[in-house]
């Protein structure tokens, strides 16, 4: 993923509401999201190229998500896949803090990171930006290609946004998808500075991103009741028409 908004017991019905976008170059392999056919416990979509995943959880209520941390200065080209830290987590029965743990004597040999894994009802942060590890408190979260809570106009427009559209009873899925769709850019003046020029900086500012080979590739909106019960929605776009299919599953953890 690439912008992540989050609530974390925070909520009247939901104890869990995640709202993310992916973005990734139109080229690359990629499923939508399934249970995946050699690890039948897994749900989320897949990056075909490495076999990792940027979202998924399992049925036991493990939940993870990745984004890239922005520094192209520094990119290893043989550096291994930020995917896999969110698969390999899904598949083992270890805590959380021991999985970041495990991971924080090696994160440098990834490129940068921003890694949130845990369950349903709590979630731990890990970036190889930034020493130790966070538990997240209950409330609303922003993560984008900078540290958790950066904030960048697209993640702090997207938490008040967001706090407003989950501000009810019941949460409609398709709101929050209307919301990750938002293709407004930043002004000049409020953009960071990542390196990348003034030009991508201003395209890469909104939260949904179009561009002729890199953009937003599919959305992701997930809903957790206080009973576990979850609902979990990903839309994906076609990279021509931006014409779109939502694909919704149900499960109790």
């Amino acid at each position: 993923m690439c912008l992540i908004f989050l609530s974390l017991n925070n909520h009247p019905t939901y104890k869990l509401i995640i709202a993310a976008n992916r973005d990734e170059f139109y080229q690359r392999k990629t499923a939508s999201a399934e249970y995946w056919s050699d690890h039948p416990e897994i749900l989320g979509g897949r990056d075909l190229e490495a076999s990792g995943t940027w979202m998924a959880m399992n049925k036991k209520g493990r939940v993870a998500m990745v984004t890239n941390y922005r520094d192209l200065k520094n990119l290893k080209q043989t550096a291994p896949s930020r995917g896999a830290l969110v698969s390999e987590f899904l598949l083992t029965d270890v805590s959380a803090q021991q999985y970041l743990k495990a991971i924080e004597p090696k994160a440098d040999t990834y490129n940068g990171f921003n890694l949130l894994v845990g369950n349903v009802d709590e979630l731990y942060y890990l970036s190889n930006y930034k020493q130790g590890i966070e538990k997240l408190s209950k409330g609303i979260h922003g993560l984008s290609n900078a540290l958790l809570n950066t904030s960048w106009p697209k993640v702090e427009k997207g938490k008040a946004y967001f706090a407003s559209l989950i501000n009810k009873q019941e949460v409609d899925p398709e709101v929050l998808f209307t919301m990750l769709y938002n293709e407004e850019r930043a002004p000049d003046n409020l953009l960071p500075d990542t390196g990348v020029g003034i030009e991508r900086e201003r395209m890469l500012s909104s939260m949904f991103i179009k561009s002729p080979n890199y953009g937003t590739r599919c959305s992701t909106v997930m809903l957790v009741r206080h009973d576990n019960h979850v609902q979990y929605h990903e839309r994906v776009y076609d990279l021509q028409t931006f014409a779109h299919n939502t694909r919704t599953y149900e499960l109790s953890v």
